[in-house]
């Protein structure tokens, strides 16, 4: 048995997700009304996945968020708007620690929850089956039970060097697949690495189109590395990432001047979007396989596994990020069991490994 804590201001909403996880004889569920009353719920009731809304009168979503990850950490799912204002509160909150978001009904919440309850149902589902990472916020933890929560610290931008492996040579692209957990990874992964990263990165992570372009601003903010949605047909850089629109595909393309990196709309045959697979298989079809390095991080399902074992099968070098620190390890771990893994990593030595890959001399494709 499932125990799921809904927590949201709306009867309504409380009472249509009810529903939804009570058809299911697995859940078992309760309920708060804000923040304040889910934090007196989590010894009470201690829940195996909390949904979390972000937008709650007294103690918000965020706060709310804080403190279970202080007091009692949990799975959780945070239930946000597709705004602007929405994206960047989810993005705060999976930097929190919650391990998933989705996006609420929009209109008549009630006339759409049969549409939603599919979606919503695989992620309560997921997120029982989540790792969290134990040193997560440890010393904070420590504190907050000794009665004094400390500040948060900074992201860190150290990194673990390890002997180089055989290196491609000249010029190339990194792809970079994600879901579930993935925002987190991305900025683990990202940071490190400098401005002066000799081949442009492309990043299909699995998410709406209102939340990819402000994921794209923030990782921008906080790397030295330049950070973009793809919009529109855009050539490839050296010190550049490339972030797929969120309900679409990013795809290399290529062009008279070179090669592009740009926004086409979904296949069906791609069950996950933007997809790793149609990533990676349209860069195989633009350069040797040689010159391309696939990283495959936390996620649920299989989106990239398949394309990634052919760019390793074709000559090519792929990375897995390590059990140990995936949230889900998902789309690695079949990756892993389909021998597509040249390596094996854990993921804050990812970018180490990336800068031992890549030819510090190679110039952009």
């Amino acid at each position: 048995m499932i125990k799921v804590l809904v927590v949201d201001d709306s009867a309504l909403v409380r009472k249509l997700f009810g529903r939804v996880l009570s058809s299911e004889q697995e859940f078992e569920v309760a309920f708060a009304r804000d923040g304040r009353e889910a934090l007196t719920k989590l010894e009470e009731f201690k829940p195996d996945v909390i949904t979390l809304d972000v937008q709650m009168p007294q103690m918000n979503g965020l706060e709310c968020l804080d403190r279970i990850m202080l007091q009692r950490p949990s799975p959780v799912v945070m239930v946000s708007t597709v705004t602007e204002e929405g994206a960047d509160a989810t993005l705060d909150a999976l930097r929190l620690g919650a391990v998933d978001f989705i996006a609420k009904p929009t209109g008549a919440v009630s006339l759409r929850i049969d549409e939603f309850a599919p979606t919503f149902l695989a992620k309560v589902r997921m997120a029982a089956t989540a790792k969290l990472p134990a040193s997560r916020r440890l010393k904070e933890r420590v504190q907050f039970r000794a009665g004094a929560a400390a500040p948060r610290p900074a992201a860190s931008r150290a990194e673990v060097t390890e002997a180089a492996p055989d290196a491609p040579l000249g010029d190339g692209i990194v792809l970079v697949g994600t879901s579930t957990g993935g925002p987190p990874a991305l900025e683990a992964l990202l940071v490190p690495l400098p401005a002066s990263f000799p081949w442009p990165i492309l990043v299909a992570q699995h998410m709406p189109a209102g939340f990819t372009g402000p994921l794209a601003r923030r990782l921008d903010g906080i790397c030295s590395l330049e950070v973009m949605e793809v919009t529109s047909p855009t050539p490839l850089q050296a010190g550049c990432v490339y972030i797929g629109r969120g309900d679409a595909d990013i795809i290399v393309s290529k062009r008279a001047r070179g090669l592009v990196v740009l926004s086409a709309p979904a296949k069906a045959n791609y069950p996950w979007h933007p997809s790793t697979d149609r990533l990676v298989r349209s860069a195989m079809e633009n350069m040797p396989a040689s010159q391309l390095i696939g990283v495959l991080m936390t996620g649920m399902g299989n989106d990239g596994a398949e394309a990634m074992a052919e760019l390793r099968r074709g000559g090519g070098h792929t990375i897995a990020e390590a059990e140990e620190t995936a949230v889900v390890w998902g789309m690695p771990g079949e990756l892993v069991r389909a021998d597509g893994a040249t390596w094996v990593v854990p993921l804050p030595k990812i970018a180490s490994r990336l800068r031992t890959m890549v030819p510090a001399h190679a110039a952009r494709p």
